[in-house]
């Protein structure tokens, strides 16, 4: 698979078999992507990856907080979107989210069908791997930037490997669970988890594909020949 091939078929996943990852794979993916630039060369991400048991077990005390509260354990990193969100970007946003449920038919009245399917993310949809990404919180935008390029990095190494992803923000709803659970030292910031295995191609939900503005819409060239 080239490059063009891993982006155009990257997509987020949100159904997954339970086959298993090797770990080896998972290492394998990590290691590549250590390729990511960053600038200064800092190199900002660190990545937790579980599997097998511990992630059960993640998964249930996970569980258990979002049964009380499903926007999260209350100790919200960040806000996931800025507070009045400006056109074109709400609309993207809002059209995402009604094609989203309008592949599993759930109508937008349905607040609890709704939010059933919202927690399915801490399940990381059933995959079999679930990786986090933090930062150390001294860091910046940049590092941030330079973090989520790691992580677009690892989202095309999993395709090159027949695999596929979702990258999750909202675990950034419930990082103290997450901390506590994974020991992570009080000086890291949780930017956002990532499902990886493999797709159920059976699952309806897998069948959305977002839609994409055209170049247009976002990028201004000049100084160059004329379209053929």
């Amino acid at each position: 698979m080239n490059v063009s091939e891993a982006v155009a078929s990257r997509m987020s996943c949100r159904a997954f078999l339970d086959t298993p990852v090797p770990g080896d794979t998972v290492r394998a993916i990590l290691d590549a992507a250590r390729q990511t630039p960053s600038g200064g060369n800092v190199q900002p991400w660190l990545v937790y990856a579980l599997a097998g048991q511990p992630l059960v077990d993640l998964k249930a005390l996970v569980r258990i907080e979002v049964e009380k509260n499903p926007l999260g354990d209350g100790s919200h990193e960040y806000d996931i979107y800025p507070p009045g969100l400006g056109e074109p970007y709400r609309s993207r946003r809002h059209k995402a989210g009604e094609d989203l449920y309008g592949t599993l038919g759930i109508p937008r009245e349905d607040k609890p069908a709704r939010l059933r399917q919202l927690a399915r993310n801490y399940d990381f949809f059933g995959a079999p791997v679930g990786l986090f990404f933090y930062l150390d919180r001294g860091m910046g935008p940049p590092q941030w930037s330079d973090v989520g390029m790691y992580m677009q990095t690892v989202m095309l190494l999993a395709r090159e490997r027949g695999l596929h992803t979702c990258a999750q923000e909202i675990w950034s709803r419930v990082p103290a669970t997450v901390a506590k659970f994974l020991e992570a030292p009080a000086n890291l910031i949780l930017f956002a988890g990532m499902a990886l295995g493999y797709a159920d191609p059976a699952n309806p939900v897998n069948t959305l594909r977002t839609d994409r503005a055209p170049m247009d819409e976002f990028s201004v060239c000049k100084g160059f020949d004329a379209a053929v």
